[in-house]
């Protein structure tokens, strides 16, 4: 994800890095040269194509508009609910860390390098990719385990799993009591929540047909626009379809990478940003040495 400070309102308007212009600049190029050839062919009378009717374009553009603005609703919505939902990761996993004081410093560390273990396994989940094994220097999990949760099917399942199993083990063994076993299992349910939110946002992504559908009537839109505009505009044609299709094409594209809010696009979630933060905080708590945190490079990326 892009951090930027945006106090600076010149810089914005000249920005490159971290915006959808890159990758929809050939496309737009293309319809401006087009709507350049179009406007250069009917100057010099080579062709007699009758003009696309202003009212049509109107009611095509209204309609486009409508819908693209829901589309873009619907993807920022999934956006900001993942947003939420690792927001209430990050404040869950502080309070797991102070009522786990309860737990003899043994215990207690055990359980939250499962902690540590299921963030970074539930960020490596949602993004498709295999555990990062270099990314444990702070613990010693054996090469064995992480070979068996990268086996398995759901790897932040089976870590809770293991969580669960030892605090079962200290009621047992009593360690602590039902009370405080209670009060520290509820955390263990609310990352569980926090991970079938996650997923249901992961599995479900809007219905494929309308996305193509809007997707086409955008390009549809844009490649017939020098014809409606040339008569009216003359030379400002190109200009003008430049703008307009950097609208709606940009539009388009920024919908369509804030669909996946957990990949690593530029406008995506900062999960590596979060997963480090937990890190630090926790082994904060546990008086152990803390990784370097993630710096902002010169193109406003984490590194």
């Amino acid at each position: 994800m892009i951090v930027r400070d945006k106090s600076n309102g010149l810089k914005l308007l000249f920005v490159w890095h971290g915006t959808v212009l890159p990758k929809v600049l050939p496309i737009i190029l293309g319809i401006m040269t087009l709507s350049l050839l179009a406007g250069t062919l009917a100057r010099f009378h080579w062709y007699g194509a009758t003009t696309v009717p202003a009212v049509g374009f109107t009611m095509f553009g209204v309609a486009i508009s409508i819908f693209l603005g829901f589309r873009n609703n619907a993807c920022y919505d999934r956006w900001w609910e993942g947003r939420k939902l690792w927001g209430a990761l990050v404040a869950n996993t502080r309070h797991l860390s102070r009522d786990s004081c309860f737990l003899p410093a043994a215990d207690r560390e055990a359980l939250l390098m499962d902690m540590l273990l299921f963030v970074a396994t539930l960020r490596d989940r949602l993004r498709g990719q295999k555990i990062r094994r270099e990314q444990f220097g702070y613990t010693d999990i054996s090469t064995e385990r992480l070979d068996w949760l990268d086996s398995q099917i759901n790897v932040p399942q089976r870590v809770l799993e293991s969580m669960q199993k030892q605090l079962t083990a200290a009621v047992q063994q009593g360690k602590i009591s039902d009370i405080i076993y209670a009060t520290i299992q509820k955390h263990l349910v609310e990352m569980g929540g926090v991970q079938a939110g996650c997923d249901r946002i992961h599995s479900t992504p809007l219905p494929f047909p309308y996305s193509v559908l809007l997707h086409r009537a955008v390009f549809c839109f844009c490649w017939m626009l020098p014809f409606g505009l040339e008569s009216v505009m003359g030379l400002w044609t190109p200009l003008l379809v430049g703008f307009i299709s950097y609208l709606l094409i940009g539009l388009d594209e920024l919908s369509h990478q804030l669909e996946e809010p957990f990949g690593m696009d530029h406008h995506d979630l900062a999960l590596d940003n979060m997963v480090r933060m937990i890190e630090r905080e926790t082994l904060m708590l546990l008086d152990k040495p803390l990784p370097d945190a993630w710096q902002i490079d010169k193109n406003y990326n984490l590194s």
